[in-house]
This record gives structure tokens, sequence and C-alpha cells, in this order.
């Protein structure tokens, strides 16, 4: 909306405003201080509707040490929702492929976590106990988006290509750079076919919607290190989108890619809004319908700017909360019974042990920036 605006009234020329970094610093500002504007509003109404959750985990000792957070409002994801899709309208070029395509996967899974903390939360109303989605029902939203995602993008950069300037710099890059996949530590990447491309995105979307779940356990660990991917992703995304500077780096140049620049802003400021309220002791948990739209954002993000691999390292805390799930479920069944953690995902072994929740989650933060730090380290150590 802004961005037409100033257009308009500014004659097309380049100013300030034209940069997508500039807009997604603003967009960043704006989105942190509406969600501290709107979140006592929105903690109120969940208050007001009995949309609190009481954790329960199987382990004794973890119920009583998470008893005081019985019927904390969920659903706070709601909040992150809002400031986002406005922060996009208002700071963001609507029109641009890339950004439609970003609040589809926003409100898809907006909309599928919304329904699950719904029906958990009003499931003892109709004489229930926890009856939210079924994992394969989730899954099978989320694949389904991927699929869709996948189709369009591939189809879209098919279209681009169509454009591309024969000698343009790094002309292949710039013909083919929406298949490929990059290898962090390499120079060159791997061109996916149709197939491969649609197998690659349903793995991202999914996979790092459910990591982010799994780790949106314990108060701000999951707002605060999405808050770290979302600065890593608004450096990505210009750069993607900046022919020189994809030239300049090795990283292959996406055409009007440049505005997730201002979607990873959106999310980085979000993100922090929340954790004002989210941070120990939690006002507010995000729940499924915040945890899982971000994540498939962030997977999404990483798709279109072809760093579907960079991502296991700027998500790296997320990697360790999905991989201590599947080590334990996977030791659990080859030995009997016997668990390999205290308790999955990892950051409740911790907090079990003698770090406590503050200290957990201050540690975790502590390596989401480590490794946000060593991604953007990486371009350069090709």
């Amino acid at each position: 909306m802004l961005y037409h605006l100033f257009r308009s009234l500014l004659g097309g020329q380049h100013y300030a405003y034209e940069n997508p970094l500039f807009r997604g610093a603003c967009a960043a500002l704006f989105c942190f201080v509406l969600t501290l504007l709107i979140g006592p509003f929105f903690i109120r109404q969940l208050v007001r509707l009995k949309l609190g959750d009481t954790p329960e985990f199987d382990h004794a000792e973890l119920n009583e040490l998470t008893a005081d957070k019985k019927n904390v409002p969920t659903m706070g994801g709601v909040i992150i929702l809002v400031a986002v899709v406005a922060g996009v309208v208002l700071f963001a070029d609507p029109s641009n492929f890339y950004v439609q395509m970003g609040i589809v996967c926003l409100v898809w899974l907006g909309g599928v976590g919304a329904m699950d903390d719904w029906m958990k939360l009003t499931g003892h109303k109709r004489g229930r106990t926890r009856d939210g989605l079924k994992s394969y029902e989730k899954l099978l939203f989320q694949m389904g988006l991927g699929v869709i995602l996948g189709f369009f993008i591939f189809r879209h950069g098919q279209h681009m290509s169509n454009f591309a300037e024969v000698g343009a710099v790094g002309q292949r890059y710039s013909i083919e750079s929406y298949r490929v996949l990059m290898v962090p530590f390499y120079k060159s990447g791997i061109l996916l076919g149709t197939g491969a491309f649609m197998t690659v995105t349903v793995l991202v979307v999914a996979g790092t919607s459910n990591s982010v779940n799994l780790t949106d356990g314990l108060d701000g660990l999951a707002s605060g290190c999405v808050a770290l991917c979302g600065v890593v992703f608004m450096i990505l995304s210009y750069v993607a989108g900046t022919a020189e500077l994809a030239s300049k780096l090795l990283i292959p140049h996406v055409p009007t890619s440049g505005e997730l620049t201002v979607l990873s802003g959106c999310v980085l400021g979000a993100s922090l809004g929340f954790l004002w309220f989210n941070c120990y002791p939690a006002k507010v948990f995000m729940g499924d319908t915040g945890s899982l739209p971000l994540g498939g954002l962030i997977g999404y993000i990483a798709i279109v700017t072809r760093q579907e691999l960079m991502l296991l390292i700027v998500g790296g805390v997320f990697v360790i909360e999905a991989v201590s799930v599947i080590l334990q479920v996977g030791y659990f069944k080859l030995t009997g019974g016997k668990r390999l953690f205290l308790i999955a995902p990892i950051h409740h072994h911790f907090q079990l042990g003698k770090w406590g929740e503050p200290q957990t989650v201050t540690r975790f933060w502590l390596l989401g920036a480590v490794f946000a730090m060593f991604a953007l380290a990486t371009i350069k150590l090709r």
C-alpha cells in the first residue's frame, strides 16, 4: 500500500523507499511496535474466551515444573499473524508474486494451527480431552501446501527465465536460478528437475513447520529463535534479489525475490514483539497458530532464495530439536522402552537437568545466534 503510494507521489524515482532492505527494516520496527500495542487486547480476549492451555507431558517431574503455566492463554500466534500481514500490506509490494505466495503460506498454516489449537482447547466442552488434529492430518495439510507452493514457484521461475536478458551477469544463474539447489561451502549448485524441486519444497515446508512447532515448548524459545532466522533471511533475500550482489557473492539471483526482505523483516519484528509477552514467565503462548505458519514461512523464504540447505544451518536449533525427537522415538522402539534423553524434545531434557527453564532458553538463543552468524559466514567460505 505505502509502496505504491510513495512510488506515485515520488514519480517512480529511486529514493530510499525503493530499497527493500530499508523497507524491511521499517517493517520490522512497525511490526514490533504494532505487536506491543495489540498484544494486551488479544491476550484479554483469549482469557475471556478461556482459551488457556495446561501443558501435559509423559513425565511426572516435568508436569510439576510446568504446573504454574496452567491456563496461560494460548493461540497467541494470532497476534503475530495480524502484525505480519499488516506489515506486508503497508511496506511490501502486494503485487509481487513471491509476497502473495508468502501470504498464502502464512494464512494456510495459520488456519491449520488455529483449527488444531481450537479443537484442543475447547475439546472439554464436547466431553473430550485435548482432541486436536491428528498428526497425519496436519502433515497432509502441510504437504498439500508444499505441493501448491512448489508448483507455482517453479512455474513462475520458468516464466521469468523466458525474459532473462542474454549476456547478463551470470547468465546461467539468471535463467535457471529458480531451480538451483545451493550447497553450503560450494560455489555451484545442483539443478533440480520439476519432480525433485517439488519434493524438496514439500520436505522443507513440512519439516520446518513441524520443527518450529516442536521447539515451541519453553517460554520465549521459539519466538527468539525465529527472530534470529528473520535477520538472516532479510540479508539473504536482499542479496538474492539484487543481481550485482548475487553475482559477487555467488548466490543465485532470483528476480523480484528482494521483496521477501520485507516479509522477513515482518517476521523479525512480530517475533520480537511477541517475545515481550512470551518471555519467562509467559503471559501468552503462540500455540500451533503461531509456530506452524512461522516455521512454514521461514521454509518458504529459503525455497524462493534457493537456500534450503543453508536453512539447516540458520535454523540449527530447530534441527537439533527435531532430530532429538526422531532419535528418542527410534531408540525407544529399538531398545524396547529405553530412553536416550530424559524426555524429548531436547529442551525439556535440559530443563529437567541443572539448567532450569530461563537458562535453557537463553543458551538455546545463544546457539541460535551462533548458527545465524556461521550461516552468514558460509557465504564467503566457498
